[in-house]
């Protein structure tokens, strides 16, 4: 799942050497938390939250097939 979001969101961003995805392991799940520079933020978010919300579906669909819950946190 890691590399699918930093693959996703360096093809996004002018600066793709800051992004960085850090995977926390829970319990009952993983949080992956993208990091990206700050004048990359809207283009990871987009508009009303619609390239965001498109990258946590994403996500969720390949770690559905895995049988893993995984959830994505746009972090500053």
């Amino acid at each position: 799942m890691k590399e699918l979001i930093e693959y996703i969101a360096r093809s996004l961003v002018d600066n793709p050497e800051d992004v960085k995805v850090t995977e926390i392991e829970n319990e009952r799940s993983t949080v992956l938390e993208l990091r990206v520079a700050p004048e990359d933020m809207g283009k990871v978010i987009g508009k009303q939250g619609k390239i965001a919300q498109s990258i946590r579906t994403l996500t969720k669909a390949a770690a559905a097939k895995e049988g893993k819950r995984v959830v994505v946190e746009i972090m500053r």
